[in-house]
């Protein structure tokens, strides 16, 4: 059942059998620990060129994406 919330929540349990209670706690917990800090809140630049980018595909026609 991959893909459905069904899964998800059977995937959720057997993730908690396995590893204990907390997996997600702690996952979630090694993550903040390795993270610098980065993305578009410390760089405003970065942001804008992002935005500017995606703006400038989302209005490609489909003769423009073809080449």
């Amino acid at each position: 059942m991959a893909g459905t919330r069904a899964g998800g929540i059977k995937a959720a349990a057997t993730n908690k059998a396995r590893y204990g209670l907390n997996f997600y706690e702690m996952i979630g917990r090694r993550g903040g620990k390795i993270s610098r800090g980065g993305g578009f809140a410390v760089n405003r630049d970065l942001a804008v060129e992002a935005g500017r980018k995606g703006g400038r595909a989302s209005r490609r026609s489909k003769s423009d994406v073809a080449a």
